[in-house]
């Protein structure tokens, strides 16, 4: 079976090629038209990650890539070219897609759910018809906070938290529009925040979390004062009270952030390297003619304070957990509070049922815990620009992945 793969080049598209590679001859990358050099890309993310120079020398002649335009009819392509495409395939896998948490709706729709349309219009077009994989998240489970999210479950009754989670829940309505009215399978599949201890290096795809700590960094670096005044704690060292000429926390201060979290609230991190082989896995397995739901989830949970010691590791803030916003926010409050689908995760308590996977896969459903040692080996950078503090222990080696 021949595959094409959206997304290749981004941080979980890069590990379902790797493992797509592993049991297929060559793939089908459907790049972005004027992103630049894909095969490029691809060559040097595979590298910094550790790839095999044998392995590497070889994906010019296992990668043929075809650049397409996701948020147009027929991808951009000429009506020959697209059916030509479409005429070669015997499975696509959707991942491409925006994570941008602070997007607006219609730029999201344009990216999430149109170019889901169009890969639909892809795989309805291919004479082989095509099995269509389709990458989701267990966030298409919206503003419901506590209880259990199943599988099975597809609504818009409790909203949102933010329009990304929205984009995602109308792209699966479509891939069970596009089912019913074909009379073929899909694979859904819904993977948690995915995230690596592979360190973080400037050609690499960011994760989600790295899009949290630009925005708080950001935040910080716009409500800091210049030049600091600061004020000296009994040891004569800056403490976290610098105050800048306007009253705003000058360079070298740690301001402390209160923001609305639950101290016994929990979110699902899953390694990203973990996520790509269960869902090869379950793309083996035989379907039901309909659309098949899997969450791609970690068996537990990682504890909201883990979160916000690893921000509090990776940006200069002190944050507290507050039972609700403030009535005075500081200026930095304000600004973290204009992405409230951000912050709003460290409410969250509800868990993600993913049986029906851990009963088909055993134990390759099975991840090693994620604490906050690992996810900090895949934030901080390489240059060592944001160091360990100084009585932090040095990180041991991850475990593996079952």
């Amino acid at each position: 079976m021949h595959v094409a793969l959206t997304g290749a080049t981004g941080f979980l598209g890069l590990r379902l090629l790797r493992r797509l590679l592993d049991t297929h001859a060559w793939v089908t990358v459907l790049a972005h038209a004027g992103s630049g050099d894909a095969l490029h890309r691809i060559t040097r993310s595979l590298e910094l990650m550790g790839a095999p120079s044998a392995f590497l020398a070889r994906l010019p002649e296992r990668l043929r890539v075809v650049e397409t335009d996701l948020a147009l009819p027929r991808l951009g392509l000429s009506a020959r070219a697209f059916r030509e495409l479409a005429d070669g395939l015997g499975a696509i896998w959707h991942s491409a897609g925006s994570i941008h948490l602070e997007g607006d709706l219609p730029e999201l729709r344009r990216t999430n759910v149109e170019g889901t349309r169009h890969v639909l219009e892809l795989a309805a077009a291919g004479r082989a018809e095509p099995v269509v994989r389709h990458v989701s998240t267990a966030f298409v489970a919206g503003a419901r906070r506590t209880g259990v999210a199943y599988e099975d479950e597809l609504d818009d009754g409790a909203g949102f938290e933010n329009a990304y989670e929205q984009s995602k829940y109308e792209a699966e309505l479509l891939v069970h529009a596009w089912s019913r009215e074909h009379g073929r399978p899909a694979l859904v599949l819904r993977p948690s925040i995915l995230v690596t201890d592979v360190p973080s290096h400037p050609e690499l795809p960011s994760h989600p979390l790295q899009v949290v700590e630009r925005i708080l960094r950001d935040a910080r670096r716009a409500t800091v004062a210049a030049p600091p005044t600061a004020t000296s704690s009994p040891n004569g060292a800056p403490d976290g009270s610098s105050r800048g000429a306007h009253g705003l926390p000058g360079p070298g201060a740690r301001p402390r952030v209160r923001t609305v979290g639950h101290p016994h609230g929990r979110l699902n991190l899953l390694p990203v390297e973990h996520a790509a082989d269960v869902m090869v896995r379950l793309s083996e397995l035989p379907s039901s003619h309909g659309v098949d739901t899997y969450h791609v989830v970690h068996d537990r949970d990682v504890p909201v304070p883990t979160v916000v010691a690893l921000l509090e590791r990776l940006v200069p803030l002190s944050i507290d957990l507050v039972d609700a916003k403030p009535e005075d926010p500081s200026a930095l409050e304000t600004m973290i509070d204009f992405y409230p689908g951000i912050t709003a995760y460290l409410t969250h308590r509800r868990r993600f049922d993913d049986t029906r996977v851990r009963t088909l896969l055993g134990p390759a459903a099975v991840c090693a815990p994620v604490g906050l040692d690992r996810l900090w080996s895949g934030l901080a950078p390489r240059s060592g620009a944001l160091p360990r503090p100084p009585d932090t222990p040095p990180a041991p080696a991850p475990a593996p992945c079952s």
